[in-house]
């Protein structure tokens, strides 16, 4: 009969409760990203949010100015679907998850030319 070390057993418990409680979870995170994201051009700008791109950049693939960006992060990194990273002139937003995990599609939008914020510090 083969011992099982205390250490693996515990990591083998651990590994099945992480697969729990995805299992568990997705649902619940599927409808708080939908019920958190209610337009194409949120969801275009949620999945744009990486922690590397500005406020700017992300604006610019939303068709949305810079502000509502800042709006949308700020409302995000309060229900923990983003994280607040730091940045050399600023802060910016890192999703926590990619909606197409969650089978949430991304719409295509037509990037636009906004500048509507554009006297609002970039982060």
């Amino acid at each position: 009969m083969k011992k099982v070390n205390k250490e693996d057993r515990m990591i083998e418990l651990l590994e099945e409760l992480v697969k729990w409680m995805k299992v568990t979870s997705i649902p619940k995170v599927r409808e708080l990203l939908l019920g958190m994201l209610e337009s194409p051009e949120e969801r275009v700008a949620y999945q744009f949010s990486n922690g590397k791109k500005t406020v700017r950049e992300v604006a610019k693939q939303a068709n949305v100015g810079t502000g509502t960006i800042s709006r949308w992060w700020k409302k995000w990194e309060k229900v923990a679907i983003a994280d607040s990273i730091s940045a050399p002139r600023g802060k910016r937003a890192k999703r926590v998850f990619s909606l197409q995990d969650f089978g949430i599609d991304v719409p295509e939008l037509t990037v636009a030319n906004t500048d509507e914020d554009s006297g609002e510090e970039e982060t």
